[in-house]
């Protein structure tokens, strides 16, 4: 069921940083209420720009649009760029067929963006560590951990890049060579241990979606597994599962809708809003469903239908699986048979006969009767980061890596336990102990669960099945080099020869 919560908004702050709050009794009467000023701000003002940190999270190019899903989601196998073949093809072309080139616009929109959030944050860091006060190491933790998110954008994506962790206050103070990856993880893990001791389990309700120890001590279980750190992986994921401040109780299908926001498996979600008014404004929202809505006509143009799921993560779902109807939204081309693989519950006749993907993505379509109240883009929904699923997967595949295929089960079973619900005839329990064949079963796991979310392509990077599974599924043109892009060329020029391009592409 809903939890009754407020929605507490972070919102771009320059002079003041807006809030907007859900009433207890009506959801739908959400609106923007009051203001957030320096002069509230009893901190010196450092906890309205850390607000604005979060403000910037759920931008168009961190989390909510074209530039995070590609760098995240579109070289998977599972999805490609969606929307039209003559709408962006170069971006098609880049992503999805791995045609590299280091002029792609969304890289340096991708390494910029990162290192604006980043500048942010130490320039927050360095005031708070001057004013020594113990009581604002929250705020310092927060930062920390938006520091650290940021990091690990960037060196999954990148590999080496310049570990800038000093306020700037010239633009030459940037111009640095790049660190090692290795280096930028230790930076990582230092900011996360400290986020883990200084953030709260939880806050006051008002403060709902606002940083907390689960969130820091997720992310830094993410970081280890993308090092394939099995212990530190296995204990940062435990500590979260074993703390109780989670749970699995809102079935698959309420977990993207509205009901499901800040559910009990969610460890951390940016949270967003609307106004009733049209258009409605995008300052207290995001563009995360408008991306990735349905590009259509009449009732079906809900957004520019980037990100598409392919036919290939509709086949990998088990038969009865509920989670296939939570993830992937059906349609029909016009006179186009009916087949298992194309109907499930369907929608209609296709929405957009030339679209890309054989799916649209149901874990970013908006409620009919909130478009009819605010907008059809969806600025309000929010955007899920970390959720308790993923988590248990994790410990599900450290403890099997540690040939604890006792607790690896026991984590498995949780995850699709949860999956199937009431019914006893979908998703038997696995009860392998054979390594490799439990090894198998949580990444397929892995893939269905979080189907469509971020990290699919990651996922078979650290596995190192990238090359075999990509060639698969048709996408022939990846090689080992791919796993991290090239460096973006305009900051290769903009450094003077200072940053070196990644190997490979020079």
């Amino acid at each position: 069921m809903k939890r009754v919560f407020n929605k507490y908004i972070y919102a771009a702050i320059i002079a003041f940083l807006a809030i907007s709050v859900i009433g207890c009794s009506d959801f739908l009467d959400k609106s923007p209420q009051g203001s957030f000023t320096e002069d509230d701000d009893t901190s010196g003002g450092i906890e309205a720009k850390v607000f604005g940190v979060y403000s910037k999270m759920r931008s168009y190019n961190i989390t909510a649009g074209i530039p995070a899903f590609a760098v995240h989601m579109f070289r998977s196998e599972d999805s490609e760029k969606g929307s039209t073949e003559n709408d962006g093809p170069d971006n098609a072309a880049f992503w999805d067929n791995f045609e590299y080139t280091p002029s792609n616009g969304i890289l340096g929109t991708y390494w910029n963006h990162n290192y604006s959030i980043i500048h942010d944050c130490n320039t927050v860091i360095d005031t708070l560590r001057q004013m020594d006060n113990k009581d604002l190491y929250s705020l310092e933790a927060e930062a920390k951990f938006f520091r650290a998110y940021c990091y690990f954008n960037l060196v999954r994506a990148w590999g080496e890049v310049p570990k800038i962790d000093f306020p700037i206050t010239d633009a030459s103070q940037a111009n640095i060579p790049k660190n090692t990856a290795a280096e930028i993880y230790q930076l990582i893990d230092a900011d996360l241990t400290f986020a883990e001791a200084n953030l709260p389990q939880s806050w006051e309700t008002k403060y709902t979606g606002r940083l907390t120890w689960g969130a820091a001590r997720a992310l830094h279980a993410r970081t280890y597994m993308m090092r394939n750190d099995w212990n530190n992986m296995l204990a940062a994921s435990r500590d979260v599962i074993n703390s109780g401040l989670y749970n699995l109780n809102t079935p698959v299908d309420q977990v993207f809708t509205d009901a499901g926001e800040n559910c009990g498996e969610s460890i951390f979600e940016l949270q967003c809003t609307s106004t009733a008014a049209k258009p409605a404004s995008t300052d207290i929202g995001s563009q995360f469903c408008q991306v990735q809505g349905v590009r259509g006509a009449g009732q079906w143009n809900l957004g520019w239908g980037w990100h598409m799921a392919t036919k290939e993560v509709g086949t990998a779902f088990e038969e009865g699986d509920p989670r296939k109807d939570a993830t992937l939204l059906y349609f029909r081309k016009p006179g186009e048979e009916i087949t298992p693989e194309n109907t499930n519950k369907p929608y209609g006749e296709s929405p957009v006969s030339e679209a890309m993907g054989a799916y649209f993505n149901k874990k970013a379509y908006t409620s009919p009767s909130m478009r009819s109240k605010y907008t059809r883009e969806g600025f309000w929904v929010n955007i899920r980061i970390i959720r308790y699923p993923d988590v248990i997967l994790m410990a599900a595949e450290a403890a099997n890596e540690l040939a604890n295929t006792t607790d690896a089960l026991k984590y498995l079973e949780m995850v699709r336990a949860h999956a199937r619900g009431a019914s006893t005839s979908i998703l038997p329990e696995v009860t392998t102990t054979n390594q490799v064949e439990l090894r198998k079963a949580i990444q397929h796991e892995r893939r269905v669960e979080l189907a469509l979310e971020p990290d699919r392509f990651y996922d078979l990077v650290r596995w190192g099945t990238a090359k075999a599974v990509l060639h698969a599924a048709g996408k022939t043109n990846y090689q080992d080099k791919h796993a991290l892009l090239p460096v973006p060329q305009s900051e290769i020029d903009k450094s003077n020869g200072v940053l070196k391009q990644n190997p490979n592409y020079q």
